[in-house]
């Protein structure tokens, strides 16, 4: 693999300064910007929605800061270690972690360029999907963590989890996952797999809400969901389309299989809907819309048509299966649901990608099956993958849970406190001052 291609794919500097690297191109420099802008979009504003739509009307404005915040602390903490731990220069520890060699952004300047477009834009556009990656945990445990617990939470493990798990698939030469040939487009394991499977073990650790299963937790606006459903399929053209690093035809694959799958795993959802509980819900239709953009992630700019349909559709039974039927069997408190839909799609999608990515030598990577082009080789690879993320994230998160909660002094708020509702006991507001 040339080395200014691995430069251009992830800023590393000392790789970025290789004979062949390229020049500033203003296209590509324009759209990795809005890229990063539709990706920052999706946070605060997307999965905010999404998930506050769907919390008790008690509880919709502690949902919102818990997304929020997770948005400004995680970036905060990419910038001061989490961008060097995930693409830096590991030295020895190369296998699992890009070392602290550019905390705070020491050694890159503002004129270095990530391939065609400045280091810093890379720093921004990687550090929103830092921010999202946490933010989809808090979908767990609203209604009955403490916001301190939650921040302090969200600081650590931007560096000591999502870091090394970014690095060992996306930091190049020299990392476990990404050597070893494993495919993820744009953050099934990083992203989806990692949150969605942090989400539920927070929610073992938090406990279950009082009164669940029995007591009726209505959401306070279907619409506040749908609208989210929306936002963040917009902010995701930015997501995945923005993942080709460029102006260029990958990033347009991926803008169709994105909306293909999506779509039709919208209908999927519906059509389950209507087949087992006689009503299509427009909950169900948003909670689609989710699981086809998760499921497609990994697999946006590898697949064709044919693999685009696939994914989506086979992406929204999953999920399906994990809202309706697992949540219930094995009897845990995911609240808004980010395993059932964020972890099982995104597995999906993992494992989707080495069955049917494009064997072409025009795609990025020269050609997606790195693994000695084996197709059996290559889905191997992609179970190691999700094996290795699974692991980590699973160890990881119960440690920088127990350090938080011991830092806040207990993770959970009090019974009065979670009867009352978070947002009038924490943040002394309400959604109606009447």
């Amino acid at each position: 693999m040339k080395k200014w291609l691995v430069a251009m794919l992830f800023a590393l500097p000392t790789l970025a300064l290789a004979e062949d690297a390229p020049t500033l191109d203003t296209g590509d420099t324009a759209w990795m910007m809005i890229s990063a802008a539709l990706v920052l979009l999706m946070t605060p504003a997307g999965l905010a929605l999404f998930y506050a739509g769907m919390t008790r009307s008690k509880n919709v404005l502690n949902t919102y800061a818990m997304v929020l915040g997770a948005f400004v602390v995680a970036f905060i903490a990419w910038i001061a270690a989490g961008y060097s731990v995930a693409f830096g220069d590991g030295g020895s520890l190369q296998t699992f972690i890009g070392g602290f060699g550019n905390a705070f952004l020491n050694g890159i300047a503002w004129s270095d360029l990530s391939g065609t477009y400045p280091a810093y834009v890379f720093v921004v556009f990687q550090g929103t999907f830092a921010a999202i990656t946490v933010a989809i945990a808090s979908g767990s445990v609203i209604e009955r963590i403490k916001f301190s617990t939650w921040l302090v939470f969200v600081f650590i493990w931007t560096i000591v989890v999502y870091g090394p798990i970014t690095h060992m698939v996306w930091g190049g030469d020299g990392a476990l996952l990404f050597d070893a040939g494993a495919l993820d487009f744009a953050g099934g394991t990083v992203v989806h797999m990692n949150g969605g499977l942090a989400g539920l073990v927070l929610a073992f650790l938090v406990g279950k809400r009082n009164g669940y299963p029995k007591t009726a937790m209505k959401p306070m606006s279907v619409m506040l969901t749908a609208l989210g459903a929306a936002l963040l399929w917009f902010g995701w053209y930015g997501f995945n389309g923005g993942s080709a690093f460029g102006a260029n035809a990958v990033a347009g694959l991926a803008y169709l299989t994105t909306t293909l799958a999506t779509a039709f795993a919208a209908i999927v959802w519906l059509a389950l809907e209507w087949m087992i509980f006689k009503k299509p819900t427009l909950l169900g239709a948003a909670s689609g819309v989710v699981a086809g953009l998760v499921a497609i992630t990994p697999a946006a700019g590898f697949v064709d048509v044919t693999g685009a349909f696939i994914v989506g559709g086979v992406g929204s039974i999953v999920g399906f299966f994990g809202v309706a039927v697992m949540k219930k069997k094995l009897g845990y408190d995911d609240s808004l649901d980010a395993f059932g839909i964020h972890f099982l799609a995104g597995l999906w999608g993992a494992l989707a990608t080495g069955l049917l990515a494009l064997n072409d030598q025009d795609l990025l990577w020269d050609g997606p099956l790195k693994a000695a082009g084996d197709r059996m080789g290559q889905f191997m690879v992609q179970v190691e993958s999700v094996v290795v993320v699974g692991i980590f994230t699973l160890v990881g998160t119960v440690i920088v849970y127990y350090i938080a909660s011991a830092i806040t002094g207990g993770g959970r708020v009090d019974e009065e406190t979670e009867q009352l509702g978070l947002d009038e006991a924490v943040h002394g507001e309400k959604v109606l001052n009447v």
